[in-house]
C-alpha cells in the first residue's frame, strides 16, 4: 500500500493530470449550479426551462452524474443561471 498523498481526489483517481483538471472544473461548476438551484428554491422543471434542457438533465445534475456533463454545457448553464465564472490559472506545483 502506498502512502502517496494527492491534492484532490481527482488527482488520485484520474489517469492523467489533464483528466484530473477537467474533472475538478466540472465538479466545481456542478456544485455551484446545484447550490444555486437549491438556494433559489427553483424546481427541476423551472431549472430545465431556464437552462434550455430537459427535466431529466436537471435530475442528472442534481444527482451529481458528472460523466454526463462537459465543461461547455456546465458553463452555459451557469451563465443562464446568472452566475459569473472566474478562472485562475497558475503554474503547477
Amino acid at each position: 500500500m502506498s502512502n502517496q498523498r494527492f491534492a484532490s481526489v481527482w488527482d488520485a483517481i484520474e489517469g492523467t493530470p489533464e483528466e484530473a483538471e477537467n474533472m475538478k472544473l466540472r465538479s466545481t461548476l456542478m456544485a455551484a449550479l446545484k447550490n444555486h438551484l437549491i438556494h433559489s428554491k427553483m424546481n427541476q422543471a423551472q431549472a430545465a426551462e431556464l437552462f434550455g434542457v430537459t427535466q431529466p438533465r436537471i435530475s442528472d445534475l442534481m444527482r451529481g452524474k458528472i460523466n454526463l456533463f462537459g465543461l461547455d454545457a456546465l458553463v452555459n448553464m451557469a451563465a443562464a443561471a446568472g452566475l459569473h465564472i472566474e478562472m485562475r490559472i497558475r503554474e503547477a506545483a
